[in-house]
């Protein structure tokens, strides 16, 4: 990370590099921030959560949403009634991740157009 045009040292170099290797190991993958994507409109029941998140298998996603529960991210609520009922919410704490998210869909938008217009490009070259 530059600052005043001053290079980082190298101490500084490796506690970034920790720092986002800490922070992909939590939201890292496929199918993590679409999860949480999934929820930000409500709590959502399991099968909804797959309906949500398009070719995910039901392993992957209960996979997925104990490791979100364990780092904090989800909540499981369970209704005992007849059926038992499952639902899924976001914590306060998965919050903290606005800001990631949104820059991401700012990015991946940007750069699914930059990758069109590339495209477009050449095959204006080519005609």
């Amino acid at each position: 990370m530059k600052t005043n045009n001053q290079r980082p040292t190298e101490a500084q170099c490796k506690a970034t590099l920790n720092s986002v290797a800490d922070a992909l190991y939590v939201i890292g993958g496929k199918w993590k921030l679409r999860i949480s994507v999934a929820l930000r409109d409500g709590n959502q029941r399991f099968n909804g959560l797959q309906r949500l998140v398009t070719e995910i298998s039901a392993r992957v996603l209960s996979n997925e949403l104990k490791e979100l529960e364990l780092n904090g991210f989800v909540r499981r609520n369970v209704f005992t009634g007849t059926p038992v009922s499952i639902e899924y919410e976001l914590t306060d704490y998965s919050d903290t991740l606005s800001d990631v998210l949104r820059s991401l869909s700012e990015w991946g938008a940007m750069h699914k157009e930059k990758i069109k217009q590339g495209l477009h490009d050449m095959q204006a070259v080519e005609n």
